[in-house]
């Protein structure tokens, strides 16, 4: 019985954080894509070599971390699916990407390790969910 209690303990602070975690990510996502995209407060002239179609992904997954928020926090069934459709987003940005490359496309190099993070981070928030939830 002492089991149960500490894991739904453990429970009860560990999905509110990953929430905090997940809004953080997710609204400091749609201020970067949207600075890049809109050009606010000159955020094209600091980044560089951009690639729009990269800022344009990363600011659709923004609003989709949001809303899988709400569903990490009312344990929705949706939220995997949200997640898992930002995964698949993101890994055909990725190869997008690297044709990009392949192609002589200009970039910053630090958009490969930057799209590599969002999908193993997403992948982690799915993973999170699952332990979380299971038994549900």
């Amino acid at each position: 019985m002492k089991t149960i209690t500490v894991k739904s303990e453990i429970k009860k602070i560990l999905i509110p954080l990953v929430s905090v975690v997940l809004s953080a990510f997710g609204l400091l996502t749609l201020v970067l894509s949207s600075g890049l995209i809109f050009d606010l407060f000159g955020i094209r002239a600091k980044q560089g070599n951009y690639v729009l179609f990269v800022a344009w992904a990363n600011f659709i997954v923004g609003f989709f971390y949001l809303f899988a928020v709400y569903g990490f926090l009312k344990a929705k069934k949706w939220t995997i699916p949200l997640l898992g459709i930002s995964t698949i987003v993101l890994i055909f940005t990725f190869m997008g990407l690297i044709i990009h490359i392949n192609s002589g496309g200009i970039y910053e190099a630090r958009t490969i390790g930057a799209l590599i993070f969002r999908i193993f981070l997403t992948l982690l928030f799915i993973v999170t969910y699952l332990h979380l939830n299971k038994g549900q």
